[in-house]
């Protein structure tokens, strides 16, 4: 028996068969419950994310106006790619563990392997960026009810703020 060199055990991938018995004979298959519609809803919100609700009104204030409806448009038809995508690999590779399993099965295990902690990676830097821009109108909307924060609270410790004790 010959011993596998270590690029081909990165580069190893798993069959889709096998993919599909280890689901099943697992015995911790997810049970088949949302409908159409349910599924239409996740989807979206899995593609576009909370930053639509919070970073909007930032970028158009800001940065570009009237154009943002543009860049809206752009960034509605990569996401329908992107959801046409997924769709076309889970109904290929029909079992739970979405871009870790479908480059498991294709790519390989290293490259799963990388995209796997990518989606760690971006889940919780999104996380970051939405939960300072909701905390910046939840303080915005404190402040015009008359509540003052201390100027520690309303900044990141990245940045430098100018204090009146010094």
């Amino acid at each position: 028996m010959a011993r596998e060199s270590m690029a081909d055990g990165l580069m190893r991938t798993k069959p889709i068969e096998r993919l599909r018995q280890d689901a099943d004979g697992s015995g911790h298959t997810l049970e088949r419950t949302l409908g159409p519609w349910s599924l239409i809803g996740l989807g979206i919100g899995a593609i576009i994310g909370a930053g639509l609700f919070s970073l909007t009104g930032i970028a158009a204030a800001e940065n570009a106006g009237p154009a943002v409806v543009i860049s809206f448009a752009i960034a509605a038809v990569g996401c329908a790619l992107a959801g046409m995508c997924y769709s076309e690999l889970a109904s290929m590779i029909p079992v739970s563990g979405s871009a870790y399993t479908y480059a498991y099965a294709t790519m390989g295990e290293f490259v799963a392997w990388i995209i796997g902690w990518d989606l760690v990676l971006e889940y919780a830097v999104g996380a970051a960026t939405v939960s300072v821009s909701w905390s910046k109108y939840v303080a915005t909307l404190l402040q015009d009810w008359g509540i003052a924060l201390p100027a520690r609270l309303l900044h990141s410790p990245f940045e430098t703020v100018q204090l009146a004790d010094g």
